[in-house]
């Protein structure tokens, strides 16, 4: 998709994202600038150098994709630009988004730092070997996999403080799972962010292993993670959805925006940036075609008859585009006019503690950005080929689609039964 950005140029929510370099010289450092409106204007230095002469300053990307160097660095580019996407959009409203914002985000501060190799001194203490870990393993993980490792390094510094004591690689055992969990049941932190802490911890402890004394215990260490139930929109509570009439044409306009997503199973990064432009014919068949910023993958979707009524009463046009944050609040709202209230099991982030609880609630409040995706997936399974679904949702196996919409072993063992009848 061309935009008047160049490729790698792209929307979130209302910013524009662009990879550009300042210098022509060689190696020249590539930069990131994040844009909206005139409030924002932030700019930082990526890790990544290239030769100017490589370069697209019209497109913000390499020029020749083919060259081996040049896919691996595009590819780069894209991991970074989703990210930030992510990251973006959970900051809005909530921190100052400027250069320095940007510049943690891209090139994390560390707070310790071990250099290793230089003293060769193995630590022993579990807060000291989060750092070792992260230095050894900087190669190989991700920014996502930094930012949970440096979560959880904070979690057991509080733990830690609560228990008045530092504690040793070697003794994280049962005793230590215990008060840890206790610790955390008391500071209300779900089961499931309680388990994905332990097991975590677990991780490091067994890169530990084979350098030092570990707990002979460690591989006693349990930590379940329920089963979380997929929330969808069913086909009756889409029908109920289409037949509200919204006054408020903010409501309208996120409706519209949910039954596109349920129609044709994209994330909010991707149909939110769906324009007339992207639309071709093709044996009387009207196909969209974008570039799914996660993946990079070229996608080319048949728009059914609801998404086309859709653009035909806005005169070809797809619905205003609004932020990821505005929308998720727009589509609960939505959904509770429409009468999708019934009380379900299911999680939320609790706004006095800003953590994910779970229990009973009515469903229009678990109502997020991604359940149209989800509702594609799980309303057209078993009524169209499965691989053409997954084409759809850019899922790699047939079992990570099944797990996706919540398939178990079980329920798939049915699902094939039905055959033999």
């Amino acid at each position: 998709m061309r935009t008047k950005y160049g490729l790698n140029a792209y929307i979130c929510s209302m910013a524009t994202i662009k990879f550009f370099i300042q210098s022509d010289k060689t190696p020249a450092g590539i930069y990131v600038r994040l844009k909206e409106g005139r409030t924002i204007d932030a700019k930082a230095r990526t890790k990544w150098l290239i030769s100017p002469d490589d370069w697209s300053k019209a497109k913000g990307q390499p020029i020749d994709l083919k060259e081996a160097n040049n896919k691996v660095l595009n590819s780069k580019l894209t991991d970074l630009r989703a990210d930030l996407t992510t990251h973006y959009n959970n900051s809005v409203g909530l921190v100052e988004i400027n250069s320095q914002w940007l510049k943690n985000f891209v090139n994390p501060p560390k707070e310790v730092e071990i250099i290793v190799e230089q003293v060769n001194v193995i630590p022993d203490k579990l807060i000291e070997y989060f750092d070792y870990y992260a230095l050894h393993k900087k190669s190989s993980i991700s920014q996502s996999t930094y930012k949970k490792l440096n979560v959880n390094k904070h979690l057991v510094e509080r733990f830690q403080k609560s228990e008045g004591k530092e504690f040793l690689i070697k003794e994280v055992d049962a005793n230590f799972k215990l008060k840890f969990e206790a610790y955390c049941i008391k500071e209300k932190y779900a089961p499931n962010t309680i388990a994905r802490a332990i097991k975590f911890i677990k991780t490091i402890c067994y890169h530990a292993k084979d350098k030092i004394e570990v707990s002979d215990q460690l591989e006693k260490i349990t930590a379940k993670i329920d089963k979380v139930k997929s929330i969808f929109l069913t086909p009756l509570e889409l029908e109920m959805i289409e037949k509200t009439k919204f006054d408020l044409e903010h409501l309208e306009n996120a409706k519209d925006w949910l039954i596109i997503s349920c129609e044709t199973g994209q994330r909010v990064s991707d149909f939110m940036r769906f324009t007339k432009e992207q639309i071709r014919i093709e044996d009387n068949i009207p196909l969209i075609e974008f570039t799914q910023l996660k993946t990079g993958k070229e996608m080319a979707i048949a728009l059914n008859k609801k998404v086309l009524s859709i653009l035909a009463k806005r005169q070809g046009e797809f619905p205003r585009k609004i932020s990821d944050q505005r929308y998720n609040e727009y589509i609960k709202e939505v959904c509770r006019i429409a009468g999708i209230t019934d009380q379900i099991q299911g999680g939320k982030i609790d706004s006095k503690t800003s953590r994910k609880a779970t229990g009973l609630f009515p469903k229009y409040e678990l109502v997020t950005s991604h359940i149209g995706r989800r509702s594609f997936a799980t309303n057209n399974y078993g009524k169209k080929p499965t691989a053409l679904l997954m084409n759809a949702t850019g899922h790699g196996t047939e079992n990570m689609f099944l797990t996706y919409i919540g398939k178990t072993p079980t329920e798939q063992a049915k699902e094939l039964s039905k055959y033999d009848k």
